[in-house]
């Protein structure tokens, strides 16, 4: 755990103890007057350079008035005859700065040589000509030189806040050239920077590793595929919309599957990719490509189906089904279908000792040094990683079961109790818990049986045969029959009984291993939300008892 001391915002007056100013004797209306004057003539009375040589003045009419008289530039002058705003001012010193320029040389520039933003750098640090501009502070001559006090103070008023602006806008312009975060810095105490967790998201998704990584994902492409292209009752004619389409994959099964309109949505650079991909593939009169975010995002019409691989490690890590729910209030027509329709997350115990010995014991003893404080944070941070189904100890518990018609983001921090019924033959030792989850695809978007078994694939296992089939020539496809029929469900899961996918597993590492015999009930309760400093992360906390009548073990991981 960090502590941050937020810092206090500097105070115009510093006060004692007993409420007396000690900066300042002087009253009020003196202050604030020297403190317009001090602020409007203060780049003035900056020493300066002169334009053309490295002659210092102690102000800056002395610095111009040198340059008029003796070299014959007029820096005002030339501004008015170019019409320079105070960022093509800024540029044209820069840029006289710079290239060293004789004055008859400056006298001849159109605008045109400067006009490079890299001319917005100073050459000369904290140069007061940037900030001066003595043609610039009036409206009008009657305001300024007003004998009404107040007429005078509003114009340097309205004049000092568009300063203050012009000002700003140019620093901010040098930060974004120089990458300097200092100078878009706004003067006084810092505002906090709003939180953003969907840049580095949406950015992770626009390389094409991730993609391959998905795409090549047996498991998970097949199911898709085998729903989409194998469901004409349900996507022939349909309107389809693709929540985070990523290169289009599930769009173009979509399209192939029979539905006439196919909106992919995404909010990363893939979308272009997606674009040419849609293109290449002849599909472009059906999959229409969208780029940005669902939520901000108009569809013309309402869909008959949405589809989406939205899950992430732990199911949930990523938050993406948020963003799913968000189009399924909006765009999806009533009794519309949900693909997948429903998710359940299981929860089980497991043996994670070759885990425990490549994470956390491996750096006991490293060429005979003593590494571990490297393995602390292990028992904090959720592992991804695989495991062989022999390492599963009990019957695995739903958790929750997410049915995606009906919930909503609220209830997407949940708390779950839990009761491990111990499958081991002989005792042993519980190093780990472990969760994974099970997905399924409904041609009517019902939630499935409760004895609904999920769809395991085992390693050689074909799948492919009935959405690929030999010579590319569409399967023959069954006339739906006339009466009732069982549903249809697709499905698959991540668990370690089945190949492995890039989901991997969940391993949740436990401080004090114990030790389980046949039968034995281990209960408790898993709570899991999304976190704090990032929603788009996930906290766990694992409550339980080894034994009935043990003390209460509380874990508290992380899932990043």
């Amino acid at each position: 755990m960090s502590i941050h001391l937020r810092g206090r915002p500097i105070e115009a007056n510093l006060i004692d103890s007993d409420g007396d100013d000690v900066l300042s004797e002087s009253s009020s209306d003196d202050d604030e007057e020297e403190t317009w004057d001090d602020w409007v003539s203060d780049s003035a009375k900056q020493s300066c350079r002169s334009l053309f040589e490295d002659k210092i003045f102690t102000t800056v009419d002395e610095a111009l008035a040198h340059d008029r008289s003796n070299h014959g530039f007029d820096l005002n002058t030339q501004c008015s005859k170019l019409g320079l705003d105070i960022h093509g001012r800024i540029r044209l010193i820069n840029y006289i700065r710079r290239k060293k320029l004789p004055p008859g040389d400056a006298s001849k520039l159109t605008g045109v040589e400067f006009n490079a933003d890299e001319y917005l750098i100073p050459v000369v640090d904290d140069d007061p000509l940037l900030q001066f501009q003595s043609d610039d502070w009036s409206d009008s001559e009657d305001e300024l030189e007003s004998s009404d006090p107040s007429r005078k103070i509003l114009a340097l008023q309205r004049e000092l806040a568009r300063t203050q602006q012009q000002f700003q806008e140019y620093r901010s312009l040098v930060a974004q050239k120089m990458d300097f975060a200092s100078f878009s810095e706004e003067a006084g105490p810092s505002a906090p920077r709003p939180r953003d967790d969907d840049s580095h998201y949406f950015e992770s998704y626009g390389a094409n590793d991730i993609h391959a990584v998905m795409i090549q994902d047996k498991v998970r492409t097949s199911t898709y595929a085998q729903f989409l292209l194998t469901n004409p009752t349900l996507f022939q004619d349909a309107v389809v919309l693709d929540v985070g389409c990523g290169t289009g994959i599930l769009s173009l099964f979509a399209a192939r599957g029979g539905a006439k309109r196919v909106y992919a949505v995404d909010a990363s650079d893939i979308a272009e990719r997606a674009k040419e991909i849609v293109k290449t593939n002849g599909f472009e009169d059906i999959i229409t490509v969208m780029r940005g975010k669902v939520e901000e995002l108009e569809i013309p019409e309402k869909v008959d189906v949405i589809i989406s691989e939205w899950m992430g490690y732990a199911l949930l890590y990523e938050s993406m089904l948020d963003s799913v729910l968000n189009a399924r209030d909006r765009f999806l027509k009533p009794g519309g279908v949900m693909a997948p329709s429903q998710c359940k997350m299981m929860f089980a115990l497991c043996d994670a000792s070759e885990i425990l010995k490549d994470r956390v014991t491996f750096w006991n003893d490293v060429y005979g040094f003593d590494l571990s404080a490297m393995s602390g944070d292990l028992y904090k941070e959720a592992i991804i990683d695989v495991v062989g189904p022999d390492t599963i100890l009990s019957a695995p518990y739903t958790v929750k079961d997410l049915y995606l018609p009906d919930i909503t983001a609220r209830q997407l921090n949940f708390s779950s109790t839990f009761t491990l019924v111990t499958s081991v033959e002989r005792r042993t030792k519980v190093t780990a818990f472990i969760l994974y989850f099970d997905t399924f695809f409904t041609m009517t978007g019902k939630p499935v049986s409760p004895n609904t078994q999920v769809k395991v694939i085992k390693e050689n296992e074909v799948v492919l045969a009935e959405v690929w089939p030999v010579g590319g020539k569409p399967n023959a496809q069954r006339r739906p029959s006339q009466g009732t029929e069982k549903e249809k469900v697709t499905s698959f899961s991540t668990g370690p009984q089945s190949i492995p996918t890039h989901w991997k597993q969940t391993i949740f590492l436990v401080r004090e291993p114990f030790v389980v015999e046949e039968g034995a009930e281990i209960s408790g309760t898993f709570y899991c939300r999304k976190s704090d400093t990032n929603s788009r992360e996930l906290e766990v906390e694992i409550h339980y008892s080894p034994t009935p009548g043990d003390d209460l073990v509380i874990q508290m991981f992380t899932v990043q």
